[in-house]
């Protein structure tokens, strides 16, 4: 078993950054935390992947198959594999994501 008792307090929001830290790699996923000042974005890309992302602080605006949604805590969305996606923080932000490997 793997625990982690409060992922926000595992990355920092930097100024005018974007943060990866990889936390938690266990059988069929991987864990990675980010932090975005406000104004920062991931380009558009795709994950070999599905991945999970949810909202842990802030507020991302995220963009995939033809549809943006404002993403907060409490929010989760799933991105199926290689599905073009960007990710841009209207305000100083942090995000879990979750690689769901085969």
């Amino acid at each position: 078993m793997e625990f982690i008792d409060d992922l926000r307090s595992m990355v920092e929001v930097q100024p005018e950054s974007t943060v990866s830290r990889t936390v938690m790699q266990v059988e069929g996923a991987n864990v990675v935390l980010f932090s975005f000042d406000k104004g920062q974005e991931l380009s558009e890309h795709t994950a070999a992947m599905p991945v999970l992302v949810q909202c842990l602080e802030g507020r991302l605006r995220i963009t995939g198959g033809g549809k943006t949604v404002d993403l907060t805590p409490g929010g989760i969305l799933h991105f199926p594999t290689r599905l073009p996606h960007a990710v841009y923080a209207e305000e100083p932000s942090k995000m879990m994501l979750i690689m769901m490997r085969r």
